[in-house]
């Protein structure tokens, strides 16, 4: 008993490094495709360090088009998109997790039906608002949804907020503090696992965000780096290795936040949804 005890852990773990190293193998191929020269990318055989490490290939991508310009724009979109889903979300979770006003189950239940309404089927409609309103070719529409919150985060506040002792609401309004108050200096700095974790959703959304950008901007000089890099392949299609390089920039931003906000992030899954 004790032996199998000795040995669990140890499959345990070997089964999670035999996923992830499955995991990173695509990462890994675009790593090593991004430094070959252009005579080793098309081989009969898998060569995973090339015989020339070529580093011009990333200087070379990042000069083929407007990278700066395009990192720029995705990291307007970015933030301001962060900062919206943060703040628009906050506010409701706190109204269904420490309020109880008349019609909170039913209004909770209706802002949770929403996930189930597929964003396809108001594409449309959203962008015949938004374009009544000369918002296309701006990065408004990319920007302003933020501001009116999200089901799913709002959910996920929601159920970390419900973790929390009730007696530190109620010793706040006691001592005069209004709800928002409550919410600023109480509630919010001990939920700060769970924003870690909604920002980090919607940034790297708003990062990786293809569609949107596509079909609302027009202006190449508007471009975000998801469209910059279907842009790059279809000038440099041939160009494989460039086209790695490129991609490997453009990950690398969410990777390093990823790994900065990394223990903030888990701690805000694991206690969500303990309760509620």
């Amino acid at each position: 008993m004790d032996a199998k005890r000795r040995w669990n852990p140890v499959l345990g773990h070997g089964a999670l490094l035999l996923l992830s190293g499955l995991f990173m193998l695509p990462i890994a191929w675009m790593l090593s495709t991004s430094i070959k020269p252009d005579t080793e990318l098309f081989q009969d055989r898998i060569v995973w360090i090339p015989s020339v490490i070529e580093w011009g290939n990333y200087y070379k991508a990042l000069t083929t088009f407007p990278f700066w310009l395009y990192l720029k724009n995705t990291v307007i979109i970015a933030v301001f998109t962060v900062i919206g889903t943060v703040f628009s979300c906050l506010l409701p979770a706190y109204a269904f997790s420490r309020m109880r006003w008349r019609g909170q189950g039913i209004w909770f239940a209706i802002m949770l039906s929403t996930l189930m309404l597929p964003p396809q089927v108001t594409m449309l409609s959203v962008f015949l608002l938004f374009r009544s309103l000369g918002w296309v070719d701006t990065f408004l529409p990319l920007i302003v949804p933020a501001f009116f919150g999200n089901a799913f985060f709002i959910f996920m506040l929601r159920q970390f907020m419900l973790t929390l002792p009730k007696e530190l609401t109620d010793a706040a309004l006691l001592d005069g503090c209004s709800e928002f108050q409550t919410l600023r200096f109480i509630i919010a700095p001990l939920c700060k696992p769970a924003i870690v974790t909604v920002a980090l959703f919607s940034f790297v959304a708003a990062w990786t965000d293809f569609l949107s950008p596509l079909i609302y901007l027009n202006d190449a000089e508007k471009y975000t780096l998801a469209v910059g890099l279907q842009y790059f392949l279809g000038r440099h299609g041939e160009q494989w290795n460039l086209l790695m390089a490129a991609a490997t920039v453009v990950t690398a931003p969410m990777v390093i936040v990823f790994l900065i906000a990394q223990r903030t992030f888990i701690q805000g899954i694991a206690l969500t949804g303990m309760k509620g």
